[in-house]
């Protein structure tokens, strides 16, 4: 956390879903030291302006609405952290706060991430057979040079176009040009479709071709997030169920996934369920990241479960998910919204790469937490109680059930 008055705080909260939502946004306050006004945001209804949302889309005419909430019980590398969730579906905080709860007997998360490298890619039409690997090898470093121009408060912070390489379509005729470019602690999409179109400029003048596309991937495999953790056994023992039995089906669980894309579909949905909804409450890209999520599962040419689990020498069960994280902390609606501006807040004030480990932990806890119902009693039990509120509302609204 930032403020040391809130070093000695935890992030479990049992009874936490129990409290009027006062009293949750007060616990929320105090946790991260957040100002009356942070708090304000966090728990106002309606924060959007019209002048806001007339920025952010076209044609606006209102607004939207997600619930926020918060995930208890997570611990990511020895640290408290307490998670805004935007999201509509019933139990996911339930879940994620659950899968938390159980990976902290283990000692938490641990958490990695690459360098914030983006990538973009500029498309040319070959109109005639050249030795473009000699050419391109050889002005490399001047088109890097190039791309960098103008990007002087990019290149002070460490970041900047950092590498060109390239691949040809003999089918097409085509010359793929890809330029890497660490985007520190924005998304960087702005970032790099300029740079592109900066360095397609300069293609004609190298080889005969024609430019076409210049534009980011949101395959971003150079920069991901890794989340890791270990569970004894015993953190699973239930009246109804022994540990040992319960991470055992777990692990076939995975199994079943790995081999069967239907099941791997629903399995990493539930990732992105835990995933999603931070990246909403903090403003980001959350169609860039399910893209590149569900790209980064079929990298093999197979559509594989995101997370990987497997049991220890010790019975204990270890749980793996990394995935192309690309998301930022400044510039566009992460500092123009109040409310993505106090998630981040509540947070710790996180830099990119901590936000993107972070979000990993989510998803890992979020797919934990499924496996060990579905493992168990069934995901149904736990779901439909909680559904029960929705279900109380729509009789008192007189809504017909079907």
């Amino acid at each position: 956390m930032n403020s040391k008055d809130s070093d000695h705080l935890s992030s479990r909260l049992p009874g936490f879903y129990e409290l009027p939502i006062g009293e949750r946004v007060n616990l929320a306050k105090t946790f991260a030291s957040l100002s009356d006004n942070d708090a304000k945001n966090l728990s106002q209804f309606n924060t959007i302006s019209p002048e806001l949302a007339d920025v952010f889309i076209e044609n606006a005419i209102g607004t939207f609405s997600l619930p926020l909430g918060v995930a208890t019980n997570f611990l990511i590398n020895g640290e408290e952290v307490l998670i805004p969730m935007a999201v509509e579906e019933t139990s996911v905080l339930a879940a994620a706060s659950h899968g938390a709860k159980l990976a902290r007997q283990g000692g938490g998360f641990d958490a990695t991430s690459s360098e914030p490298v983006m990538t973009g890619q500029i498309q040319l039409f070959l109109k005639s057979h050249v030795d473009f690997d000699a050419i391109l090898v050889e002005h490399r470093q001047t088109l890097i040079d190039y791309a960098n121009r103008g990007q002087d408060r990019l290149l002070a912070r460490g970041g900047g176009a950092k590498a060109l390489s390239w691949r040809h379509i003999a089918e097409e005729n085509l010359l793929i040009l890809h330029l890497d470019i660490d985007t520190r602690d924005a998304m960087g999409a702005n970032i790099v479709n300029t740079m592109c179109e900066r360095v397609s400029g300069l293609m004609p003048e190298l080889f005969h071709c024609d430019i076409g596309l210049r534009i980011l991937t949101n395959l971003t495999d150079k920069r991901t997030a890794k989340a890791q953790c270990t569970i004894p056994p015993q953190a699973f023992d239930s009246k109804e169920f022994c540990g040992k039995e319960v991470v055992d089906r777990i692990e076939k669980a995975y199994r079943f996934a790995f081999h069967d894309v239907y099941r791997a579909t629903t399995h990493n949905k539930g990732v992105m369920n835990g995933i999603d909804p931070v990246v909403i409450a903090t403003g980001n890209d959350w169609r860039a990241i399910e893209a590149g999520a569900h790209a980064f599962a079929a990298r093999s040419g197979i559509y594989r479960p995101m997370t990987h689990w497997r049991i220890d020498g010790n019975g204990n069960l270890c749980g793996v998910l990394e995935l192309p994280m690309a998301v930022g902390t400044v510039g566009g609606v992460t500092k123009l919204h109040p409310t993505a501006q106090a998630a981040l807040k509540l947070l710790g004030n996180p830099n990119a790469r901590k936000l993107s480990e972070i979000m990993c932990c989510v998803g890992l806890a979020q797919n934990l937490s499924a496996l060990r119902a579905l493992a168990s009693e069934g995901i149904q039990k736990g779901h439909m109680s909680l559904h029960q509120k929705n279900l109380e509302m729509m009789k008192r609204q007189g809504a017909t059930r079907y």
